[in-house]
């Protein structure tokens, strides 16, 4: 079992990002298809539910500042720290993740940045982390490296191609 939750963006912050996102653009949704038509996202991550985009669902990409949006919840400044970038999520309000069981978008040989935010927001680490075959254990150790650090409060886990942000887990 996961020894760590993996959070989806908070339903607060998905009810605000269907409306305007974090660049401060409005939404432009589609209905996702495989054949490229208006855009080949079928398989992409949904940060609202952590899973995979699936043939017929309406999505959105939309600018997503995480830390930033964690900073004003906690009082924390991070300064230049904070960035938004793109993430797929669902139109409607879609109840959020199916299992709380297993870190989503866990493919084996998929290569990931483990950033380390401490309570001021600030980045004290990361590492690259390439998925192995035992995907739960690997990411289960690197979540335990992390937080052994006393001062990580969140981490932030990220596709090294792109940079998109995945999901987050907080200190336990």
């Amino acid at each position: 079992m996961t020894a760590y939750t993996p959070l989806p963006i908070p339903p607060t912050a998905l009810e605000e990002l269907r409306d305007i996102d974090d660049a401060g653009q409005l939404p432009r949704p589609y209905t996702a298809r495989e054949d490229g038509v208006p855009l080949d996202c079928v398989g992409s991550p949904l940060r609202c539910c952590l899973r995979a985009i699936e043939p017929g669902e309406r999505v959105a990409l939309v600018s997503y500042a995480p830390l930033r949006r964690w900073a004003t919840a906690t009082g924390a400044e991070p300064g230049a720290y904070d960035e938004a970038g793109p993430v797929f999520i669902h139109t409607d309000a879609c109840g959020g993740p199916r299992s709380a069981r297993g870190y989503p978008f866990a493919r084996p040989g998929a290569l990931r940045t483990i950033r380390r935010y401490n309570a001021e927001g600030h980045i004290v680490g990361g590492r690259f982390f390439e998925i192995p075959d035992h995907a739960e254990a690997g990411f289960d150790r690197v979540f335990e490296e992390a937080f052994a650090e006393p001062e990580v409060a969140l981490v932030h886990v990220r596709a090294l191609e792109y940079g998109c942000f995945q999901f987050e887990v907080r200190r336990p």
